[in-house]
């Protein structure tokens, strides 16, 4: 094999969000200069701000910007860049892409062209992989695309089988098929996909396994005939084919199936002459077995949880294996060194079906100190900060959260703390539901397969049943945010329901913050909270809902950055609590519940009075008005409608009245917690 040489001062990153910022963190280390691209959405995003020079693409539509291969190497060529780091993603396994940077002599950081065509196409990857010994599900991968074949191998391998697009990947172009009845609609249904999202209709069949996990190794390989694989790891926790929660090692593995899985991998890479930095994807079934199921030419976005385990820079290796270096450890010289896990943070609501959300980080911040957490403990990979805005154009990923301890359980509990050290403010995320997965039971238990979260989807979505703690701990943050409001040492300038020779009392209504319209005992619970003096404890009084009629005992106290202690009866614990508008946010390493607070003046038997303002539930922008100021409503009658999320939310009247002020007009963007209008209820 010949060996070029290709060194380099100069590294474009042709990406952008975390994978940019997390390459130039190693390019800089190493001395390199970093040019980040961009599209005029992200003219003042991160990557650029960190970067040492950025040059524009285009506009923020990814095939005007991030996907012109034109582009691209112009602006290489214009900053003098030797060699362009891909990601993930975009131009990564883009055999074209690869060719015309060879054309114009810029190293790229990646295998060659025909090693990123060897294993794009499914059908020949699978034979290639057959010829190299890889094990391979039973199934059809032949050029023969007749209906009626197709099925007939279908019938022959045995239900369920699994439907791929042979040109295909992301989930797209899939479907598993029960039955020989059912085999058509299924073929016809893919192949309509496939040719959609691929210009290709070639399909190929696999025995489906009902529980398998998803484990896949990391392979390296350099120019100078080497090759070592660096450990698997297990991806099995996934929502539509997309993976969620990973962690390395994968759990359970023997050190003989260790063995056999990375050196078949190794030998999977080997046959299509690979170099560079590989992921080997494998089925473990059951009973042992695994299975190939593809290879991705690329760093993946789990890549590191391997690095958390073996201790190895893995972006620094795709350098220096670029610059014609051999890889820096052998097969010997690599170990395992604890266990890891990685959450993928994106901005997505998990009760809208995983709707995609936008607006702006008013607040992006991982609070260590408070969680009791170190920097070896935990890292937190991110394209974004507070300010940042999150647009509608790109994967809705805002960051990765990673994870060490000495074992599993170790770095599970450090997950879970790290989690809810998370504080993201201002736009919709699916941290609650990560810490949902992260403390499931099953989870816990090693209950793992591709289909966990689909088996798991009635307890994962539950309805929130909020305890007496969380209430009272929830008013406490309430109670504690109007007495620090009150600055003056004078009563007469106090706001916190002081009165003379005489008990001071505050009222504080909660809800659900998607209950926030309602006014019906079961969906708010009112604390009355009673003091003598700002040095005393709270007496709690909870009325409505499942705490009607509950006393407490209770005080808080200010800890290190966001956590707090809540002393309920002499119980202390310790928590993270933060406010998002008028939204409690309470976290602990058992999860995170979310509460809708406001102040009232009036009680009464567990119902309070209509509020005087409607508050936004959630940041959105609103649509249209549909009543006029002065205007006589009845209870539950529309008001005005929002939009947030792509979805529409109608604010209705919580009583008989009038609206007396709109504080906004259509058009307008709201903040959650923002008061909308004004209401006069009737006497």
């Amino acid at each position: 094999m010949t060996t070029k040489v290709n060194k380099f001062d100069t590294l474009l990153i042709a990406n952008r969000g975390e994978i940019a910022c997390r390459v130039m963190r190693t390019a800089r280390r190493m001395g390199l200069k970093t040019v980040a691209v961009y599209s005029d959405a992200d003219a003042n995003a991160r990557h650029v701000r960190e970067a040492d020079e950025a040059v524009r693409l285009g506009p923020a539509a990814a095939r005007e910007s991030y996907l012109k291969v034109d582009a691209v190497i112009e602006a290489a060529k214009r900053t003098g860049s030797g060699a362009i780091h891909p990601g993930y993603g975009f131009l990564s396994e883009n055999g074209a892409f690869v060719n015309a940077l060879d054309a114009a002599g810029i190293t790229f950081v990646g295998p060659p062209a025909s090693a990123i065509a060897a294993m794009g196409d499914k059908s020949s990857a699978k034979a290639r992989m057959h010829n190299a010994g890889v094990p391979l599900v039973p199934g059809y991968h032949g050029d023969d695309q007749d209906d009626d074949l197709l099925r007939a191998e279908a019938d022959k391998i045995g239900y369920p089988v699994m439907l791929k697009a042979s040109a295909g990947g992301g989930g797209k172009g899939m479907r598993v098929v029960e039955s020989t009845e059912a085999f058509q609609a299924a073929l016809d249904g893919c192949r309509r996909e496939s040719k959609a999202a691929f210009g290709d209709d070639r399909m190929l069949i696999e025995k489906y396994l009902v529980q398998p996990r998803h484990v896949e190794v990391q392979v390296f390989c350099d120019s100078h005939g080497n090759g070592v694989y660096l450990f698997e790891r297990d991806c099995s926790v996934q929502r539509r084919h997309q993976k969620v929660l990973e962690e390395a090692p994968a759990p359970g593995m023997t050190p003989e199936l260790r063995r056999e899985m990375g050196e078949a991998a190794v030998r999977a890479a080997q046959e299509i002459h690979y170099v560079g930095a590989g992921t080997v994807e494998f089925l473990l079934d059951a009973d042992g077995s695994f299975y190939f199921m593809e290879m991705n030419t690329r760093l993946q976005v789990e890549h590191p949880v391997t690095e958390m385990i073996t201790g190895q820079d893995l972006v620094e290796w795709q350098l220096r294996v670029a610059m014609g270096e051999p890889l820096p450890l052998n097969q010997e010289a690599l170990t395992i060194t604890g266990h890891s896990f990685e959450a993928r943070l994106y901005a997505e609501d998990p009760e809208q079906d995983f709707l995609p959300a936008t607006g702006t980080l008013e607040r992006f911040a991982l609070d260590l100190a408070g969680a009791g957490l170190t920097p070896d403990q935990v890292r937190l990979d991110s394209g974004v900060e507070s300010g940042d805005v999150v647009s509608m154009h790109y994967d809705p990923m805002l960051a990765k959260l990673i994870v060490h301890g000495v074992d599993r359980d170790a770095a599970l509990a450090t997950l879970n703390r790290a989690l809810a050290a998370l504080d993201v403010q201002g736009v919709v995320t699916n941290r609650a539901f990560l810490q949902r997965l992260a403390t499931h039971p099953g989870f816990k238990n090693l209950e793992l397969d591709t289909r966990f979260i689909e088996r798991n989807e009635a307890t994962l979505f539950a309805p929130k049943v909020y305890r007496l703690e969380e209430y009272a701990s929830a008013a406490l943050i309430g109670l504690g945010q109007l007495a620090r409001e009150c600055e003056s040492d004078s009563p007469w300038d106090r706001h916190d329901g002081f009165r003379l020779n005489a008990p001071h009392t505050i009222r504080i209504a909660l809800c659900d913050p998607a209950r926030v319209q309602e006014v019906d005992s079961d969906a708010v619970v009112v604390v009355e909270g009673t003091r003598e003096s700002d040095a005393d404890p709270w007496n709690l009084t909870l009325h409505g809902g499942n705490v009607d009629g509950e006393t407490l005992t209770a005080r808080l106290q200010q800890l290190d950055g966001d956590a707090v202690a809540v002393t309920l009866n002499g119980h202390r614990r310790r928590l993270q609590a933060r406010r998002d508008g008028h939204v409690v946010v309470l976290s602990d390493p058992a999860g995170e519940t979310r509460l809708f607070w406001r102040r009232i003046d009036a009680i009464d038997h567990g119902h309070h009075e209509a509020e005087s303002t409607l508050t936004a539930p959630m940041h959105g922008t609103v649509v249209t008005l549909l009543v006029a100021p002065e205007q006589r409503v009845e209870k539950g009658m529309p008001l005005m409608v929002m939009e947030a999320m792509k979805m529409e939310h109608t604010m209705t009247a919580p009583a008989d009245g009038f609206v007396e002020t709109f504080h906004f007009a259509a058009g307008d963007t709201v903040g959650q917690g923002d008061v909308l209008l004004d209401f006069a209820a009737d006497a």
